[in-house]
């Protein structure tokens, strides 16, 4: 794992050095380790490293033999040792052991071909000197981070959008179409970022900038379709097994050590269950614990550490941690939030660290490749009451699905249709499992500044959504629709970000991920439905493959939503200053984005009442983390937090 960074300049490349070097220090925590750049006529690009694979030769930048490809990398090739055998059985030789070698050996034997080939987490960078262009590529489901501009004919890119503002010629300001995706979608839709004129390369695609200008292709898209249809549930259950046992002893390949999250939950103890097959012994697994028992999984953890027999650390997170740690989350997140979440994670990965470890294996991807978030159970249940929607018994079926929130586990039943009756009746919508949630979502915007809302009256973000479909998304049953959305939305745009490299890389921490293994993906893409979800029972297969390998109590415990809470952070006594000046008239004044006028009662209620909706939880969270966001880029344009000095700086210059 690492942090790159890069400018491609036809025109004047003379002073980039220095400016890559800054672009390099704001990130240096994702790598600090080590760190070099790669200066030529036209192109200057760098990289700051976490060593993880070939400790003492792994150095980056780093060529292909004849000296014409230059790469930076960000990420792990897990397969990296059988790609190197084939390259060497092609008579290609290889001066390192490192993955970072295999991958550009790799694209001057096969160029863009290579993509397909590799099974990894990424975002890396080539210069070509001899066509003199640039040819970036992003992993099939956005892991790993990559940002770029194009300001003045200059291109330039990096792992965070921080460092793209160590140029001081690229603008700092939020867009205002990308506020309104965020709190629609909880995130920007790639290519867009909470910034103007910042864009991400999305998952699954890679460019090329050249004098041409900029191309950029997708070689890789997430498509459900019924390739294992006539599969039997047995053999679902096999190629299940052997696919995930191959990802996780794929992710355990590292020159140092690799520990596991351990949350209490079916995904992770899963995955440690696996780790103790294929590496019997110790291993040290983390988790974080909530002081406020209504988020807390103790309980959960201590069963699975005892059962797996491994080496655990835990941490408790109160109110006030996460009060403190948010500014921070934001720095890190680059984003508008709508949830406390990530601050727990961040924590965390703190642990990890101060234990000297450098990699997590953790089980994100299980609820998105196997159906287990609630929407989609959700959206069962709502169609399931759109057959007969003057039904009083089928919304009582909401009721377990949300047992940890108090005020929709005793609603009666015309709340339960008040709150979950929202275009029930459109089943023949795309979207149809997911417009809950975004018009949820949609209150925050209520309370946008007069302003605000009159330059988005005509903007919808669905529109640029239903642009996005893949061919033949409409054919699609309807929880293969459901997964599409959250896997391609969510997944890459918030949960991989703001509460996976984010989070950890802050703390030097690199995560992994088996169940995102795009072998194990494309499998459970092509099975049938009720394999994944059958009835109202998620993660089906999982939770079979499981039986008699994990304690019971954990297969078939109710789904609890990874959450935090957010009124007690933010209104209770005594919390940080920072929090009043954010929600401050003055502030929301001089930022511009938000309404006061609507916001106070909102503000009066929960400091009367002492209790919020989660509707109001999430304005509240939007505003706090919007106004840090647009204070620490935008009002005070330097960066705010400390990172680490560069070392063992290499410097390669190329004439």
């Amino acid at each position: 794992m690492c942090g790159i960074a890069g400018i491609v300049d036809f025109n004047h490349n003379r002073n980039s050095i220095d400016t890559v070097k800054s672009m390099l220090q704001s990130i240096s925590y994702r790598g600090p380790d080590e760190c070099g750049i790669y200066h030529s006529q036209f192109s200057t690009m760098g990289n700051v490293r976490l060593s993880i694979i070939d400790l003492i030769n792994g150095q980056q930048p780093l060529s292909d033999l004849s000296g014409r490809y230059w790469i930076v990398f960000n990420g792990e090739i897990f397969n990296y040792r059988e790609l190197r055998a084939e390259l060497e059985k092609d008579g290609r030789k290889l001066r390192t052991q490192s993955d970072t070698e295999v991958l550009v050996q790799l694209y001057s034997r096969y160029g863009k071909g290579c993509l397909g080939k590799l099974n990894g987490q990424f975002a890396f960078a080539i210069w070509d000197n001899l066509d003199e262009e640039c040819f970036i590529a992003r992993d099939r489901v956005g892991i790993r981070p990559l940002f770029y501009n194009i300001s003045g004919g200059v291109f330039s890119f990096a792992s965070e959008i921080k460092s793209l503002f160590q140029q001081r010629s690229i603008n700092r300001e939020l867009h205002a179409e990308s506020l309104a995706q965020i709190y629609t979608f909880w995130t920007a839709l790639t290519p867009n970022t909470a910034f103007k004129d910042i864009y991400e390369l999305p998952p699954g695609h890679c460019l090329v900038f050249n004098r041409d200008g900029l191309k950029i292709e997708r070689y890789w898209e997430l498509v459900f379709d019924n390739r294992h249809a006539n599969l039997s549930f047995d053999d679902a259950l096999e190629g299940f097994d052997e696919l995930l046992g191959s990802a996780v002893r794929l992710r355990l390949r590292a020159d140092v050590e690799v520990a596991a999250y351990l949350s209490g939950g079916l995904d992770s103890t899963a995955t440690v269950r696996y780790i103790k097959d294929i590496e019997p012994g110790i291993l040290n697994t983390f988790s974080i614990g909530f002081e406020d028992k209504v988020f807390d999984e103790s309980s959960y953890q201590t069963e699975a550490v005892k059962y797996l027999n491994t080496n655990h650390k835990s941490i408790n997170c109160s109110s006030q941690d996460i009060a403190r740690t948010f500014p921070g989350v934001v720095w890190h997140s680059e984003t508008p939030l709508t949830r406390t979440a990530p601050a727990p994670m961040m924590i965390l990965s703190k642990l990890v660290r101060d234990n000297n470890i450098k990699v997590v294996i953790t089980g994100e991807g299980s609820d998105e490749m196997l159906a287990g978030y609630d929407i989609f159970r959700e959206a069962r249940i709502r169609r399931f009451w759109a057959s007969q929607p003057g039904s009083s018994i089928r919304p009582l079926l909401l009721k377990k699905l949300y047992p940890d929130i108090p005020h929709l586990r005793n609603a009666p039943t015309n709340m339960l249709k008040m709150f979950f009756g929202y275009k029930l009746d459109d089943v023949g919508n795309p979207f149809y499992s997911h417009l809950l949630r975004w018009n949820n979502s949609n209150h925050i915007k209520k309370h946008f500044s007069p302003d605000l809302r009159e330059s988005l009256r005509d903007y919808a973000p669905q529109d640029l959504l239903s642009a996005q479909l893949p061919g033949g998304f409409d054919n699609w049953d309807a929880l293969a629709r459901s997964q599409w959305l959250e896997t391609t939305i969510f997944m890459s745009g918030y949960l991989l970000s703001s509460q996976g490299d984010r989070m950890a890389m802050a703390n030097s921490v690199e995560g992994r991920y088996p169940f995102l293994d795009y072998r194990l993906i494309e499998f459970c893409a092509g099975l049938p439905a009720d394999y994944k979800l059958k009835g109202l029972n998620e993660k089906f297969l999982l939770k079979k493959l499981m039986e008699n390998r994990i304690p019971e109590s954990i297969i078939k415990r109710p789904k609890q939503p990874y959450r935090a809470p957010v009124s007690s952070v933010f209104m209770a006594a005594g919390a940080p200053q920072y929090v009043n000046e954010m929600i401050s008239a003055t502030y929301t004044k001089k930022a511009g984005i938000f309404n006061m006028e609507t916001l106070m009662p909102l503000y009066n209620r929960m400091e009367k009442t002492g209790t919020a909706s989660e509707m109001d939880n999430m304005v509240l969270a939007a505003v706090i983390s919007t106004h840090l966001l647009h204070h620490q880029f935008i009002e005070n344009n330097h960066d705010e937090f400390h990172t680490p000095e560069l070392k063992n700086l290499k410097l390669v210059e190329d004439f």
